[in-house]
């Protein structure tokens, strides 16, 4: 049922915002990765999904703020029949792990996909990320990480509103990124930036 109705929701989609796919160097591969990736919309998640060639998606995962997605019960219903995400818990409390369902996931086989800047931009420019993606990367390190960059969402599908414009929207995976392992947080954190960063100014370019 689940990935009937998830076929459904990203053919509306890609009707809707286009959400094609363009890969670098590095062809789309089976292997568990983390796609991490600029934040925009509520429709980043779809739009990366839509994105993937299905025999891919099968075994990717969205990880998403519990807080939102668990909020209603039509959200609820998305999140968990139909998209699978895992949740994160933004407001957690002290001592709790906040991505303790993403390890669990990630040890389970799973691919994620993950937004590290934590919220959304509306101006179009990638904030800092946060440290999650390094922490991951350390406990995860034969995980690939690859960097994702959505063009157009925000434009798309402005914060308050609730149906998306149709619009042409592009989504660019860039190669992978080296893990966190041999390198400082800030050094790493800031290189997996520079990735994501490089492929908007691509498309721009």
């Amino acid at each position: 049922m689940r990935n009937v109705m998830q076929r459904w929701l990203l053919g509306v989609v890609r009707l809707v915002v286009g959400a094609r796919g363009r890969f670098a160097n590095t062809p789309p591969s089976a292997q568990q990765a983390i796609y991490f990736a600029n934040h925009t919309s509520h429709v980043d998640t779809l739009a990366i999904l839509a994105a993937l060639p299905p025999d891919l998606r099968a075994s990717v995962r969205p990880a998403a703020a519990r807080d939102y997605w668990d909020e209603t019960p039509v959200r609820r219903f998305i999140a968990n029949r139909v998209l699978g995400v895992v949740y994160v818990t933004r407001q957690s409390a002290e001592g709790e792990d906040p991505l303790k369902l993403v390890r669990e996931a990630l040890a389970s086989g799973w691919s994620i996909i993950i937004f590290p800047e934590g919220t959304r931009s509306q101006t179009g420019e990638i904030g800092p990320f946060r440290s999650g993606l390094y922490w991951l990367s350390r406990e995860f390190p034969n995980v690939r990480l690859v960097p994702v960059h959505l063009s157009d969402l925000v434009r798309a599908m402005p914060k308050g509103k609730l149906l998306p414009v149709p619009i042409n929207c592009q989504v660019s995976f860039g190669d992978p990124v080296p893990g966190a392992a041999t390198l400082a947080k800030d050094e790493f954190l800031s290189t997996a930036r520079n990735a994501v960063i490089q492929l908007q100014n691509s498309v721009r370019g």
